[in-house]
């Protein structure tokens, strides 16, 4: 399994004189690897915690523990490295539920026994997801979508995984928005209350 290309991260800013600047240019510094699926790799880019986002010269936000979702009114970009299948189902079903508990949402995963994959999850968020390289599959309670580089997924809220069939890495960046649940969807299926 090759590991896929380095990226860089480009932040603006002002100077004192107003002036537009780049006030940081390399690697994401905020970079988590998954312990519990080994190849899994969460980059954090960014997130915000207002909506309106108050747009100033802060230090990064991304400097902090993992969290699955954005916050109240929040939101996250990151981009995820995704391991093939044959790495992902070696995931015991214990370790399957440590996963969520990993990256700050225990209550997120819905994967059992039957489900239709282990890493089954649920959030309170909508998410834009673009496939960035390599092919997955976006699985959900009754149905499945193909995706290859370029394709782009509106998750609203609803319980899915992303599963990778090929012997290949796979990346997708997600912008992630803090959510609400319309009344008839209910918050009982794993997501936050």
């Amino acid at each position: 399994m090759q590991a896929l290309p380095e990226f860089k991260r480009v932040v603006t800013g002002h100077n004192a004189q107003g002036q537009a600047i780049v006030a940081s240019n390399g690697p994401t510094p905020n970079v988590f690897p998954l312990l519990a699926v080994p190849g899994t790799v969460f980059h954090e880019l960014w997130n915000s915690s207002t909506s309106p986002a108050v747009l100033d010269n802060a230090s990064d936000p991304g400097s902090k523990p993992l969290q699955l979702s954005p916050g109240p009114q929040g939101s996250v970009i990151r981009v995820v490295d995704i391991p093939p299948d044959s790495v992902q189902n070696q995931v015991s079903d214990e370790s399957a539920a440590a996963v969520f508990a990993e990256i700050g949402e225990s209550h997120a995963g819905t994967g059992q026994a039957n489900a239709r994959h282990k890493l089954m999850h649920r959030t309170e968020t909508l998410d834009y997801g673009i496939v960035t390289e390599g092919e997955v599959w976006l699985v959900l309670d009754e149905e499945e979508v193909h995706l290859k580089r370029g394709d782009v997924v509106v998750q609203r809220g609803t319980n899915h995984a992303w599963s990778n069939r090929t012997e290949a890495m796979a990346r997708m960046v997600f912008i992630l928005l803090d959510g609400r649940f319309a009344p008839e969807l209910g918050t009982d299926r794993g997501a936050k209350a």
